[in-house]
């Protein structure tokens, strides 16, 4: 170290170590990291390249410094002066040359001399007096046009003016800067006014600067003297500054004190041991920045007593004291300091102690990240082993709740969007649901599992999920945006000891999946910065198996809705068909048959069965278009025949798409039976896509296979399809099923039809023992296709539910048909239905005998529900439409669609019918 000798190098080091204690200890570690490479490596000769001011003397220096600052103080008033001369000699240029302008332009006679025959000859001696008298350089008259009628030279004299006229001639004051022949001037153009206030001819008066900038040559020797005067003061003061400096410097030069300067700052502030010099009385003298960090000095401390500086009283007293210290071990807050002093006069320095910081709790607190590092490394290899051991969503997220407590926090949530727990796209517009939770007891109130939580947009949890970042609330007693989630639950949980907060959202590459929560109860410690980093880290690895879980969920879920949608849930209430059935499903999983029951208006049913050729995903998502679309079409009362066709375009358009999109599995070889029961008439209407024919079993037990015309299989096109109408007694058993049943490897369908045959004829009469029947016969032990199978038993509407009547086409007929509907009603035992059955029936017949045409029938169906029908010869649909307050007709179908469940129109060969339902009461 420099040794410092006597009172004026005790002062030296106050000086430098003042601003110190401010500087961070990363900075001061950043000057030793600066001074190394030059440690390291010398310059060559030991010496480095020197300024040419480095060989003057710090005095020196000062002296020239004050000298350059006078005389360019002395420069910049110069420039000033000059400055402020040229300003002011342009704007009082300006006032003069208004001022004369002006006045001559509002001077008697002025005006009338414009008048006069030969105004030149009056205005050129006038014009040359006034400018004598005013001292300016010209005074021009002019008329309107600018034609000069004086000017200082008479050859110019009926020219053109030069200069702007135009504002003048609007009666304003125009003032210009131009270069013109006598130098830089400025000239102002005034108005001659009438008495109406009229221009009729300008007045221009004008002056050079240098005119009016005399006052500058006046000023600059004052100036000068002035100057001078200064920087001989200036000189004097530096010199008895400079002589001073000299003597407290030693006579050193600038580069010694700076290579002085630069050990000392290198040695002070770059160790890392702490250094405090205390002088004689316990006042601290210095402090460099390691002493700062390890005893938490204030700012200010230089120049306080070392006793009030608030550190321990053992610390305190020897540092005060003075006295000789080697390795004493002093515990200041959560350190172990080891300290070493002596005092500083022991080779003639000043009076004091110096002591030296050693942090012993270094050694202690690496072992103590290394055991934590392992822990951390342990705990999130045992999140990638114990985390995602099964493909469950919930599962997953309980695993990750219980490897985190109590290794890491005591407390573990974990709320997922609902859609991901089903499998589909996580959606951060809705709740989240607890789906998880874990602690180190089971009483903390934290919502419970299976809770749906709206997160506040200012509490953590929702800031994660937002900025995609995880969020550390160290101190739940300061965070009013978490407490704003719950004002009386945050307040339990506060209470409850839980006091520090980690958020960190569930982030599956950008799908954000949730958010984990890690509370903290039992240690005092907050969460910190390398605990949040562990926190991303464990949430990052179970985002992966839980997204992993979502994904097989989905994949899942979508298997077994297709699997479910093969066949319909349930069978729809009716009274027309006793129906049973069977669905087996081939070896290969998941195909294409499928079956349904769809009652229709009048009180009919239709059967469906169809068939697509292949199997898994493609045959059954095809087969649940096609399901759809057969719903749809059923529901526009279409017959048979009609319906297969528009499901025919349907299968061709989807081949098309599919081609278009380059797929390899084509829907070709789609097969459909459609039948509609009627059970009323007892007749079955039939029509089927390349499907194998229906089996009827009569009343008597005889087995045959009607004749249905077989058109070609569903999206083949060109082709129509053909109807078989069936008249059925009642009991009949129609039996619909694909060729898995009858069809297979070893046997070609017309055996197979024989088969079947034979097994329906030795069934029992009931649906269900048919269906039982025939799958023991026929069943295959290793199934290559699936089989779908459906029996129906035909029942008949008695005539007693029966009512109908012809109407005639005279509104008058309609009081009668509401008289007949009534007494029917009342046989039927209906009579709370009396009043809206005649509103709808009056509404519909009215309709027919205005819109329709002869003949018109009305039949009313007492079956689960109340039916009117009214049937007349024409083709043109009613339509509902809303009725304006002006119209004086529109309600009709209003009324008939509010009053009824359900109401449509079905066509016939010979006209339509117009039917509404009403449920029994």
């Amino acid at each position: 170290m420099v040794r410092l000798s006597g009172r004026s190098g005790a002062r030296s080091l106050r000086r430098r170590s003042g601003p110190r204690p401010h500087r961070a200890p990363d900075r001061a570690r950043g000057v030793r990291a600066k001074r190394v490479p030059d440690a390291e490596h010398p310059r060559k000769h030991g010496r480095r390249p020197r300024s040419p001011l480095s060989r003057i003397s710090v005095a020196g220096q000062v002296f020239l410094f004050q000298a350059v600052i006078v005389v360019l103080l002395i420069v910049a008033a110069v420039v000033a002066l000059v400055l402020q001369v040229r300003h002011d000699s342009t704007r009082e240029a300006r006032n003069r040359s208004v001022a004369v302008a002006e006045s001559f332009a509002n001077a008697p006679g002025t005006r009338e001399a414009l008048d006069d025959p030969d105004p030149s000859s009056v205005f050129q001696p006038r014009a040359e007096a006034a400018r004598k008298a005013t001292k300016v350089d010209f005074i021009v008259v002019m008329n309107t046009d600018g034609i000069r009628y004086s000017h200082p030279k008479p050859d110019r004299i009926g020219k053109q003016f030069v200069g702007t006229i135009e504002p003048a001639l609007q009666g304003k004051v125009v003032t210009e800067e131009i270069i013109g022949t006598i130098g830089p001037l400025v000239q102002a153009v005034v108005p001659i006014k009438d008495d109406d206030g009229d221009v009729v001819g300008l007045v221009s008066a004008g002056i050079t600067t240098a005119t009016v900038g005399g006052t500058a040559d006046q000023q600059l020797p004052l100036l000068l003297s002035a100057a001078a005067v200064a920087l001989a003061l200036a000189t004097g003061g530096t010199a008895l500054v400079s002589r001073r400096l000299l003597r407290q410097t030693h006579g050193l030069g600038p580069h010694e004190m700076t290579r002085m300067y630069e050990h000392h700052d290198a040695v002070l502030h770059a160790v890392r041991e702490g250094v405090i010099i205390v002088g004689d009385e316990g006042r601290l003298l210095l402090a460099n920045d390691e002493a700062h960090r390890l005893l938490e000095l204030p700012a200010d401390a230089e120049g306080r007593q070392v006793a009030d500086l608030g550190l321990a009283p053992d610390t305190a007293d020897l540092l005060d004291s003075g006295r000789v210290a080697t390795d004493e071990v002093h515990r200041v807050k959560d350190r172990l300091l080891a300290v070493n002093q002596r005092p500083t006069n022991l080779r003639g320095g000043p009076p004091g102690s110096v002591a030296t910081l050693r942090d012993s709790t270094e050694l202690r607190a690496l072992s103590g990240r290394a055991e934590a590092a392992r822990e951390r490394l342990s705990m999130l290899y045992d999140a990638g082993v114990g985390i995602g051991t099964s493909l469950d969503v919930t599962r997953t997220a309980e695993e990750l709740a219980e490897l985190a407590v109590p290794r890491f926090a005591d407390f573990v949530t974990v709320d997922l969007f609902g859609a991901v727990l089903s499998g589909g796209q996580a959606e951060t517009v809705t709740p989240l649901r607890r789906t998880a939770v874990s602690g180190i007891r089971k009483d903390a109130p934290l919502y419970p599992v299976g809770e749906q939580i709206a997160f506040v947009a200012s509490s953590p949890q929702a800031r994660a999920l937002h900025d995609e970042q995880a969020v550390l609330e160290p101190r739940l007693t300061e965070a009013p945006g978490w407490q704003a989630q719950d004002l009386e639950r945050s307040a339990q949980v506060v209470e409850y000891g839980i006091h520090s907060l980690i958020a960190v959202p569930l982030r599956a590459g950008a799908l954000v999946l949730g958010v984990v929560s890690f509370w903290r109860s039992q240690k005092p410690e907050p969460f910190d910065d390398e605990e949040l980093e562990l926190a991303e880290e464990l949430v990052a690895r179970a985002a992966v198996s839980i997204d992993n879980a979502r994904r097989y969920t989905r994949e899942h879920s979508m298997a077994v809705t297709l699997q479910r949608s093969l066949l319909p849930r349930t069978l729809p209430e009716q009274n027309t068909l006793e129906i049973a059935y069977r669905y087996l499903p081939a070896q290969a999983g998941v195909g294409g048959d499928w079956f349904d029951v769809l009652p229709l208006s009048s009180a009919r049913v239709a059967l469906v069965v169809g068939d697509v050729v292949g199997h898994g995903l493609h045959a059954a998502a095809t087969m649940g278009r096609l399901r759809t679309a057969v719903h749809n079409f059923s529901a526009l009362d279409l017959p048979p025949e009609e319906l297969l066709a528009l499901l025919d375009e349907l299968v061709a358009r989807i081949d098309q798409d599919e081609a278009a999109e380059g797929s390899t599995a084509p829907v070709t070889g789609a097969t459909c039976l459609y039948a509609v029961y009627d059970p009323v008439s007892r007749r079955c209407t039939l029509a089927r896509a390349g499907h194998p024919p229906p089996a009827l079993i009569r009343p008597d037990g005889t087995v045959e296979f009607p004749d249905v015309p077989a058109g070609p299989p569903l999206g083949l096109g060109g082709l129509p399809f053909e109807t078989a109408e069936l008249d059925l007694a009642e009991g009949s058993r129609l039996v619909l099923y694909t060729d898995g049943l009858v069809e297979d490897r070893d046997r070609d369908i017309d055996e197979g039809l024989e088969l079947l045959r034979a097994a329906l004829a030795r069934a029992g009469d009931s649906p269900e023992e048919t269906c039982q029947t025939v799958l023991d016969a026929r069943l295959p032990d290793r199934p290559g296709d699936d089989i779908a199978l459906l029996v129906a038993r035909t029942r008949a509407l008695p005539a007693d539910r029966i009512a109908e009547w012809q109407v005639p086409s005279d509104p008058a007929a309609v009081s009668k048909v509401r008289a007949s509907l009534s007494r029917q009603l009342a046989r039927w035992e209906l009579d709370d239905l009396t009043f809206t059955t005649e509103l709808i029936l009056s509404e519909l017949v009215t309709n027919a005998i205005r819109y329709g045409g002869d003949p018109i029938r009305v039949r009313v169906l007492h079956d689960r529900t109340l039916i009117c029908e009214v049937y007349d010869s024409s083709n043109t649909s009613p339509h509902l439409r809303y009725a304006a307050m002006t119209d004086e007709g529109g309600r009709g179908l209003f009324l008939v669609a509010q009053l009824s469940e359900r109401w449509g129109t079905r066509y016939t060969p010979a006209g339509k019918v117009i039917w509404a339902e009403q449920p029994l009461p």
